[in-house]
């Protein structure tokens, strides 16, 4: 068994400027991290798999939030620097990866010894894949410096959350501190 890495949204449409719900400089900062994380994980033989926000151009999502990464479109698309290791890329249209995907058959099939979460945002999608993969018994690692969001303060919480409330291990990521919490 080998761990499994799921990247969350690290679409054009969330870390590249221009796009209206591009997260900002937070979100560019963890890309380099991410990197690195996923060449020591890939070299381990951990298994990655993107999950990438994939909308209708009519989702009842943008009632909340403007129109985003709507199916076939650039802002859909993995970010370039990350795009070498997208092998496996589950498509979802909620918060959660696990919501109407294939992400839980994966992972059976998979049988990983922990779930490594990183990418875009913290406080959402993040947290919200977080609670389904803790609600179905698996051990998961956030790594502070992987996870990114718009707002500083939603960020801090939803790493305590998920670390006191949801059980999941928050760790610094290599080479980096944790003190974005």
């Amino acid at each position: 068994m080998a761990n499994v890495v799921l990247l969350v949204d690290m679409l054009r449409g969330f870390c590249e400027e221009g796009y209206p719900l591009y997260v900002g400089e937070t979100i560019r900062r963890i890309i380099p991290r991410i990197r690195r994380l996923l060449e020591e994980e890939k070299a381990k033989g951990s298994h990655i798999i993107f999950l990438a926000d994939s909308h209708d151009p009519d989702d009842k999502e943008f009632q909340m939030f403007p129109p985003h990464c709507i199916q076939g479109t650039e802002e859909a698309e993995i970010i370039p620097e990350l795009r070498e290791f997208a092998d496996e890329v589950i498509p979802k249209t909620r918060f959660s990866g696990f919501y109407g995907t294939n992400l839980e058959e994966r992972l059976r099939e998979l049988n990983p010894d922990k779930i490594i979460v990183v990418g875009n945002c913290t406080d959402i999608c993040v947290m919200h894949t977080v609670a389904d993969a803790r609600n179905r018994d698996y051990p998961v690692e956030v790594p502070a410096g992987c996870v990114a969001t718009f707002d500083q303060e939603a960020h801090r919480f939803a790493l305590q959350h998920m670390e006191k409330v949801l059980g999941a291990k928050v760790v610094g990521p290599p080479g980096e501190g944790t003190d974005v919490r």
